[in-house]
């Protein structure tokens, strides 16, 4: 199934969010920072990816009901990408 930037516009602002972010805490772990500041940098990492594959496999399900609804058979079923995305996290 492609992926079109358009549908998951959101989900590339968290990523570039969350890229930002990873940055911060490989800078602080170089930099020798507090451990809890490090953490919640990561913590916030992990939330930003999570929110951006939630918002990826959403448009994924758009995209399988919007095929039904034209009488087209989606690549992917809703279930495939559940399982997917549960696989990879």
């Amino acid at each position: 199934m492609e992926i079109k930037p358009e549908s998951i516009g959101d989900a590339l602002v968290r990523l570039r969010r969350a890229k930002g972010q990873l940055t911060g805490v490989i800078e602080a772990i170089e930099d020798g920072r507090d451990c809890a500041e490090v953490l919640t940098q990561l913590a916030a990492v992990s939330r930003a990816l999570d929110r951006a594959g939630f918002k990826i496999v959403a448009s994924g399900m758009r995209y399988c009901q919007q095929a039904r609804d034209n009488g087209d058979e989606p690549e992917m079923t809703e279930q495939e990408l559940e399982r997917l995305f549960l696989a990879l996290a």
